[in-house]
Formats: structure tokens, sequence, C-alpha cells
């Protein structure tokens, strides 16, 4: 799954799609060349978000993600043909990309806003259930768990019933465990370590760990510079049952799925 950040202010990307260095403008060209290096590279779908939720962001408005994300959906749909998902939490923007044609609704917040899951259960859409302690703006301050595993797992448990509770959806479900998401390093390294746990849900397991703190700050680099260390954690995270990896940095992932897949068949 490639990333594309519509956003001024993605702790990785931000700006990098944007016409000016003013102000933000999504450069549609830009992020059609993107795409097309990622799917010469072999990704299989692309993950477009017009909010950041990186630590410390604060929410934006519908209007504005829409603003963002709908004219990226709408080139991409009329130029290549991947499927695509939104990275939203907004009820609005998920049955305004649906509608443009998105595949996937990759949610930071599980569908916990009100209305979100009759939007899901409406489509045909794909449903991706994170979780995150807290909101980003706060989620990083001082995230405490008893057992980071297991809470993760009952949390998301617990999201995959009210789903169920609404409507037929189990056959669209995915999980992610959040890396990142109101945890600390050793949190991360927990999950990262028993990430296998997670495969019990029964549900395909989506891991988003390109270039994160979790990396930075055992390898001591800048964003950029974290590429080796985030293959690193994407070959354990598939060793340990992931099925979905979300990245930056998609040559140099396949590469090390490719790989990957060799050893295990050989």
């Amino acid at each position: 799954m490639g990333i594309i950040n519509v956003t001024p202010d993605s702790f990785s990307d931000g700006g990098e799609f944007s016409k000016t260095t003013n102000s933000f403008e999504v450069d549609i060209p830009k992020v059609l060349h993107r795409v097309e290096s990622y799917l010469k590279e072999g990704a299989s779908i692309v993950d477009i978000g017009g909010e950041s939720t990186r630590p410390g962001a604060r929410r934006v408005a519908a209007d504005i993600e829409l603003n963002r994300t709908i004219p990226v959906i709408e080139a991409l749909k009329k130029n290549l043909d991947v499927p695509l998902s939104i990275d939203t939490s907004s009820p609005i923007v998920m049955a305004e990309a649906i509608s443009a044609g998105v595949d996937i609704i990759n949610d930071v917040r599980a569908l916990s806003a009100p209305g979100s899951i009759g939007v899901a259960l409406e489509s045909n859409a794909a449903v991706c259930l994170m979780h995150m302690m807290g909101e980003p703006s706060t989620m990083q301050k001082t995230p405490r768990y008893s057992n980071v595993v297991s809470e993760v797992f009952e949390f998301l448990k617990g999201r995959i019933a009210a789903c169920k509770r609404v409507g037929d959806i189990e056959n669209r479900i995915l999980i992610d465990p959040g890396f990142g998401f109101g945890k600390t390093v050793n949190h991360n390294y927990q999950i990262l370590k028993f990430l296998s746990t997670f495969q019990d849900l029964g549900f395909p397991l989506l891991v988003g760990i390109s270039r994160k703190s979790m990396v930075g700050t055992v390898v001591n680099r800048p964003e950029r510079e974290r590429v080796y260390g985030t293959i690193a954690a994407t070959v354990l995270a598939i060793s340990n049952g992931a099925s979905v990896i979300r990245t930056h940095d998609v040559a140099a992932t396949m590469d090390a799925i490719r790989v990957h897949c060799a050893y295990k068949t050989g």
C-alpha cells in the first residue's frame, strides 16, 4: 500500500504534493507521477489522506479534507487502474470518497465517529479498523498500558463486534494495531514482537511502520533516512503475519516482500 498524503503537515511527506511552498494546493500531476512510480515498483493499493494524524496534529474540517482528496481520487480513477484507499475518520469524507471510487476505508479511529459504520455498510468498501489511544493531538504525551498487546487486541475485538452488531461487514474487515498511535517505542516493539497474536482475530492484518519514530529512535536518523530500519521492521512484521504493508518506499518494501516470499517457499 503506497502512501499519498495530500497534506501540508504529515510527519514525513507533508507539503510534498503542493504546487507552491507559500500555501498548500494539491498538485495533481505530481500525485499522478508518484502513483505511476508506485505501480511500476509493485504497489497493489494506494492510500490517500487529506488530514495529518502525526503526533500533535489537530483535526481539520471535512470540507478541507474533501478539497484535498476528492480531486486526487477522481484523477487517479480516470488515469490509472489501481485500488484506492481513503485515510479518514470523517463519515462525510468516507461517503464522498466511496462515491468517487475508493475501495477501502482506512480509519485510525476504527469507525467510531457517529454514522461511519453506516457509511461503510451502505457501500462495498473494505474497512481497516485501527487502534489509537486518545487523539493525535495528545496521544504521545503519556501512553500507558498494563499489557499493550492484550489491550490493543481487546480494543480491536470490540470494534469488530461493534461493526457486526450493525450489519454484515465481516468479510470486508482488516485490522491495524496502530504503530505509533498512542504508544511508546517499547510498546511498539512489543506489538511487533507479538504481532502474530492478532491473527487470532481472524482478519487480514495491515501494518504501518514506514519511517516512524519507533524506527528513528533506534537508528537515530531523520524521517527520510529511515528506509533501512523500516525494511528490517517490515520483514519482522511479514514474518509475524502482516498481510498489507503501508509504506512511503514501495520499491524497497517490495524487494523485502519478494525475498521473504522466496525464503518461505524455498
